[in-house]
This record gives C-alpha cells, sequence and structure tokens, in this order.
C-alpha cells in the first residue's frame, strides 16, 4: 500500500509541472513614453506559436478595467505568427504599469506581457534633445559606431527618436545591410511622443577585418523613399583574432609605438592641409599593416611601407580637403589593423585648424 501511494504522489508531481509555454514574444514589455490625460494610446505585441502544432489562446486578462485587449480568437498555426493589441485609456495621471496574462492551450505556464508609460496633462517638448532632422523624425543620433568588435560578438544600439509633427508616424530603418537588424518601440509614434530603435550587429556576418561602413535610411512612415536627407552613416570595427598563436608575445611578437596618435591638419586658408607620422616597430619580428581606412571622406592617406622590419620605420602621410571634411557627420580619422597583439587597432586622431 505505501508504495502505491509513492507511486500516486509521484504521478500527482508529474502533473503538476509546468509545462514551458509554446509563445515566443519578440519584447515583452512595451514604453508607451508620454501620453495626454484621457487619450487612448495602444501598444501592439508581436510573438510566435513555437511548437509544431496550432494552439488557442485560453485567457487574455488585462491586470486592471483601465486597459483592453484584442486578441486572435480562432486557433494560431504551428509556427504562425500574431499580435496581441493592448490599449490603456490614460484616465490616471502618473506613472503606470500594466500587466496581461496570456494563457494558451497546451501550456499551464502562462506567458506575460507588460506596458509602461506616463499620463500627463500637457507633453513635455523633447525637441531640443534631438539636434537631427529627419523629416519629422528628430533623433538624437544621425551616425552609428560599433567600436572594438570581436568575432562573436553582437552589440546593440539605441536612437532615440521624437515625433515633432501633427501625425502618427511609423519609423522604420531601410536598406539595412545582412549584419545589422532593428526593431522599433512603440511601432507607431503619436504626435509629441518619443521611441527608440534598437539596432543590432551581428559580428559574424561583417566582410573582413578593419572598419566596415555602410549607409541606412531612417523613414517616417512605410514606403517611404529614400533620399540624402533620411541617410545614417553606420561603422563597425572589427578586431583580428589571436587566438592559436602559441608564441611567447612579449619575446618575439611586433611592437608598434608611433611618434604621435593626434595629428593637426591646419588649413590657414588653403584646400589641402598635410601631416604625418612616424611608426616605428621596437619589437623582434616584422610589423605587419593588415589594413589602413578612414572614417570620413575628404581624407588620403600614404603609407611608405606596409610591412616594417624590427627595428625599422616607416612613414604615415595624411592628406585632408577642407570643402569634403566640412561635410563630414563624424570626427575624422584612420584605422589601422596590425598583427601586433597589443596595438590590434590604432586609430590616429585628427585636428582640424582654421577649415571654416
Amino acid at each position: 500500500m505505501k508504495k502505491k501511494n509513492i507511486i500516486i504522489t509521484a504521478l500527482l508531481a508529474m502533473v503538476m509541472l509546468p509545462i514551458a509555454a509554446q509563445i515566443k514574444v519578440e519584447n515583452a514589455t512595451i514604453n508607451l513614453g508620454q501620453s495626454l490625460f484621457r487619450t487612448p494610446i495602444t501598444a501592439t505585441f508581436q510573438l510566435q506559436n513555437e511548437s509544431d502544432k496550432g494552439i488557442r489562446l485560453t485567457e487574455v486578462q488585462p491586470g486592471s478595467g483601465c486597459t483592453i485587449v484584442d486578441s486572435p480568437q480562432g486557433e494560431i498555426a504551428a509556427g504562425g505568427k500574431f499580435n496581441i493589441t493592448v490599449a490603456y485609456d490614460g484616465k490616471l495621471l502618473g506613472h503606470y504599469f500594466r500587466d496581461i496574462i496570456v494563457r494558451e492551450s497546451d501550456s499551464n505556464k502562462p506567458t506575460y506581457l507588460r506596458i509602461t508609460g506616463e499620463v500627463r496633462t500637457e507633453l513635455k517638448d523633447y525637441g531640443n534633445m534631438f539636434p537631427f532632422q529627419f523629416g519629422d523624425l528628430k533623433t538624437d543620433k544621425n551616425y552609428l559606431e560599433f567600436d572594438d568588435v570581436n568575432k562573436g560578438d553582437n552589440p546593440v544600439q539605441e536612437i532615440l527618436v521624437f515625433n515633432a509633427g501633427k501625425k502618427v508616424l511609423r519609423p522604420n530603418l531601410m536598406h539595412l545591410p545582412p549584419y545589422l537588424s532593428s526593431y522599433v518601440m512603440p511601432e507607431k509614434l503619436n504626435p509629441g511622443h518619443q521611441g527608440k530603435i534598437s539596432i543590432s550587429l551581428a559580428s559574424d556576418k561583417l566582410f573582413g577585418y578593419g572598419l566596415t561602413q555602410t549607409t541606412i535610411y531612417l523613414a517616417n512612415d512605410l514606403g517611404e523613399t529614400v533620399s540624402n536627407d533620411n541617410s545614417m552613416g553606420v561603422s563597425a570595427v572589427l578586431l583580428p583574432s589571436f587566438e592559436g598563436d602559441d608564441s611567447p608575445k612579449s619575446l618575439f611578437a611586433p611592437q608598434l609605438s608611433m611618434s604621435s596618435e593626434i595629428l593637426e591638419l591646419d588649413f590657414n586658408g588653403k584646400k589641402k592641409a598635410t601631416a604625418e607620422v612616424t611608426l616605428n616597430n621596437t619589437g623582434q619580428s616584422a610589423l605587419n599593416i593588415t589594413a589602413l581606412q578612414m572614417f570620413t571622406p575628404g581624407l588620403k592617406v600614404t603609407l611608405s611601407k606596409r610591412v616594417i622590419p624590427a627595428g625599422g620605420n616607416a612613414k604615415l602621410k595624411i592628406t585632408g580637403e577642407r570643402e569634403e571634411l566640412k561635410k563630414a557627420r563624424t570626427r575624422p580619422r584612420v584605422l589601422m589593423i596590425t598583427d601586433d597583439p597589443n596595438h590590434a587597432k590604432v586609430v590616429v586622431e585628427l585636428k582640424l585648424l582654421n577649415i571654416k
């Protein structure tokens, strides 16, 4: 009898174990930012049925009566994507956090969604915080830099956006290369509201070590055409890996030293200005400069030798064109990638004097 009770207890315990949810949520928390008192605002959650069979939502329950949800009623096919829309009525002033419980037919473990935001009697003008204009959108950045990326890293940067117009906008980034992906929150941006765009870099998809640059485009709405007015530059610097090099680096590796890492380009009324830096190899083996690249247009570089023998040196000459550099969106620099383990990435900063 005792053995039978143990078996029954074990079976009950197995039944009570939570069955993992079959739903994947793109973003379980959405910050709706500021909204006006008694002005409804909505958030759309993107979800997916990750199981190999159809499911049904058995419960989509908001945490309070001030939120209304709209969710699929029928069966959601295996692998099918679907949305849950949550509307908040804005009848209470101040910050709010509202949770929504989602249960589905094949799991006893719920999925939780959350909206947050602030209800105000008037909207604060964030316009001065966003110096860059893309149509009716204002942003805190017009150039993205992914610096010091190692193979396998997946860094993320954010662009804060503000709707300075009079209609609802749907910000989105266009012409992303394979190594970039983005997520916009909220999907729809009301007038006077702010949101953010998260941009993720997949370093394994970069073309090679050193500097990779591209241009993407920030649209106010879906279907907007690209132009120079909504272009945004993106740069990434992928560092080389020295894994598998078993040599004692302190004894045999090349060692780079420079006469200066900051150069002045003094135009003084001229169209071009030139500066020079000396590269010295104080190590015990040849130093290879595998990449030499510019972050901005308007620069020209010449290097007297790409391979610097032990104890040798080379001259790096940098010439800047005034009119091109005046249009640069980011600070002018020259990037070198070397096989010195302690100086794999070297950046020569440029100070522009009398450029106007």
